[in-house]
């Protein structure tokens, strides 16, 4: 038996204008179908936050999906996941201009569908919230409800579990450690463990290679430092780890589409607030409120 409320609305033309806007929102558990094949045109964060599954990604590659997890759903992207019957979840349907920005900066992951949180209770806080707020007959239903999708990105960016410093030890390590100039192997040693120990565990708690999950950090704090201050792009690598700016660069240009400096401009474009030169130097650790992204 299962159980499920979901709601989809409407939104005007002038509520995309607000960013992003709540297209549907639902609370389901017990024994549900699967859901796909299918290709959606909007995106869907579905919460997992009890029981497990698997999701098969367009590749034909099936992810095993334990809670507590985030499902991202991406438009244009076909899905196709089936859950076990302890599956509990809610989900948020949501578009919006403001989901180029938010993917640029990591809190929306098109190329990892299955992403671990640490926990749920935050997202689902929020994700009640609009189901709330979606009741019929409230005059403020569209605006309510897509400001709070804002929130709810950050909720979910807060509880990843290959971010929180609370999260997987090895991985908190592994962040710390980030923006020194060390091989795997380096890493490994530091560990006790041999490469293939540190890949296998990586692989469990992140679902993806050390060396991409370094990667992702590094990226992700070069982007800040290019937003958020004047330091030259030579200083920027230096801080994140590379010596060799021109290698940084074509690095930097290879994984976020755009060169460091394109990046920049385009960041001062989008948020003119104010820039600062006094960013956190190498060794301070990466925290939860950072966007590690590749």
């Amino acid at each position: 038996m299962h159980h499920t409320w979901m709601r989809y609305l409407t939104p005007a033309p002038v509520h995309h204008r607000l960013g992003l806007t709540c297209l549907g929102v639902g609370l389901q558990h017990g024994e549900l179908p699967p859901v796909g094949p299918r290709t959606l045109d909007h995106h869907v964060a579905v919460v997992v936050s009890a029981g497990g599954g698997w999701l098969q990604d367009p590749d034909g590659h099936r992810h095993t999906v334990t809670a507590p997890a985030l499902l991202w759903l991406t438009p244009g992207v076909p899905h196709h996941y089936g859950p076990d019957p302890s599956w509990d979840e809610c989900f948020v349907d949501f578009t919006g201009p403001a989901t180029t920005a938010y993917t640029e900066l990591g809190y929306i992951e098109p190329d990892r569908p299955v992403v671990p949180l640490s926990d749920t209770a935050a997202a689902r806080a929020t994700v009640t919230r609009i189901a709330r707020a979606a009741r019929r007959g409230n005059p403020l239903l569209e605006v309510e409800t897509g400001a709070a999708v804002h929130e709810l990105l950050v909720a979910l960016r807060r509880a990843r579990a290959d971010l929180a410093p609370d999260g997987d030890p090895v991985l908190h390590a592994l962040a710390r450690d980030a923006f020194q100039p060390l091989s795997v192997a380096e890493h490994a040693a530091r560990h006790g463990m041999t490469p293939a120990e540190l890949r296998g565990a990586v692989r469990r708690a992140a679902g993806r290679s050390p060396k991409d999950y370094l990667l992702a950090i590094r990226l992700g704090r070069a982007k800040e430092l290019l937003a958020a201050t004047e330091l030259p792009v030579a200083a920027v690598a230096r801080r994140v780890g590379y010596d060799d700016p021109a290698y940084f660069s074509r690095l930097f240009t290879r994984r976020v589409g755009i060169a460091p400096v394109r990046f920049r401009a385009q960041q001062g474009r989008t948020s003119p607030g104010t820039r600062n030169d006094s960013a956190p130097g190498p060794h301070d650790p990466p925290t939860t409120d950072h966007p590690h992204a590749t």
